[in-house]
């Protein structure tokens, strides 16, 4: 077997493996009560396993490369058939303007606050403001992969967009044990929805709700993943400025225009419920792989670097979200 082959083999056996450990730990009765994703349990063996990819770069880069970039691109893809335009119309206008405003505030914010304010890099100040703005891990991974951004950078924004979502999916339920703060179930679903970083963050929040408070809150947050697309094919325009006198290459994602594919097709055709669960079942294992990936490459020392900007700005947005949603809901909705 030829080097690059082994390389390749070796790399994509050993996140495939921690992928497959993610997928069952997540199941664990313990775990999945606290709806912690097999992503983010992904990244953390990834992290634990790092020593054993250090001294073996040679043999398996090429292999995490790939997990970490293609199988990446592919889950990004599969992650549109969650989504369909009519499940998005399904609360109005008033739904989809709170979700956009959500989007466009957060990202304008966390960019000038990070490199005006913190003076953070520019990438990791935008990876950790589209975390929040929009999807969690999965915004943040898109977004690394279509600015090309260093693999330590992305780690970093999703342990503070993690931390802080993780955060809020266990205080809001607590909140709206005590008070309704003046919302009705509806309502609350709105602020969960367009409030909280992931996908898990608000399933798990909103099960303290009525069902009708909890479908409303998942179909707010799936309005803010549709955002993904615009907000990936205007990144690079605002990356290819020059930095130092020297011009950037400019990107175009093109896994984009897949994941438009897939809502489109995801609203024009009834897919069989057995193809919908199989390749929401490809997409959590592909964006797995690239989470243990990620954990793999882990540079401690880079981490420690940049931790604590980072994570001045991601309770910065945690906060704008909390109160900027509350607001919205009340004004708008």
């Amino acid at each position: 077997m030829k080097e690059g082959a082994k390389s390749a083999f070796w790399g994509i056996s050993l996140t495939l493996i921690l992928s497959l450990a993610s997928l069952y730990i997540a199941t664990i009765p313990q775990v999945a009560q606290y709806h912690i994703s097999a992503l983010i349990i992904g990244i953390l063996l990834g992290i634990v396993f790092s020593p054993l990819y250090a001294s073996t770069r040679a043999q398996c880069e090429f292999g995490i490369n790939f997990s970490a970039k293609r199988l990446l691109r592919l889950g990004i893809v599969l992650y549109g058939l969650r989504v369909s335009v009519d499940g998005l119309m399904s609360v109005g206008l008033h739904g989809v303007l709170i979700s956009v405003l959500v989007v466009v505030g957060i990202l304008v914010l966390g960019v000038f606050v990070g490199v005006k304010i913190l003076k953070m890099d520019k990438e990791l100040a935008l990876l950790i403001s589209s975390g929040s703005a929009i999807c969690g891990a999965a915004a943040v991974l898109a977004v690394e992969s279509a600015i090309k951004s260093a693999p330590h950078k992305s780690i970093i924004a999703l342990a503070c967009v993690v931390l802080f979502g993780l955060v809020g999916m266990f205080a809001y339920p607590l909140v709206h044990s005590l008070s309704d703060l003046g919302l009705s179930e509806s309502q609350w679903g709105m602020y969960i929805g367009a409030s909280l970083h992931e996908v898990a963050n608000v399933v798990g929040a909103g099960s303290a709700l009525s069902d009708e408070g909890s479908a409303v809150a998942v179909i707010i947050k799936m309005i803010r993943v549709l955002l993904l697309i615009p907000v990936l094919l205007l990144i690079p325009l605002f990356f290819s400025s020059t930095d130092a006198g020297k011009s950037r290459k400019l990107h175009i994602p093109y896994f984009a225009f897949g994941f438009l594919a897939m809502v489109v097709l995801n609203s024009v055709i009834s897919l069989p419920a057995q193809v919908v669960e199989f390749f929401n079942t490809l997409c959590v294992l592909c964006l797995s792989m690239a989470m243990s990936a990620l954990g793999l490459q882990i540079d401690f020392k880079k981490f420690a670097n940049f931790g604590a900007q980072a994570f001045v700005l991601a309770l910065i947005l945690f906060v704008a979200l909390i109160i900027g949603g509350y607001v919205l809901v009340r004004v708008i909705a």
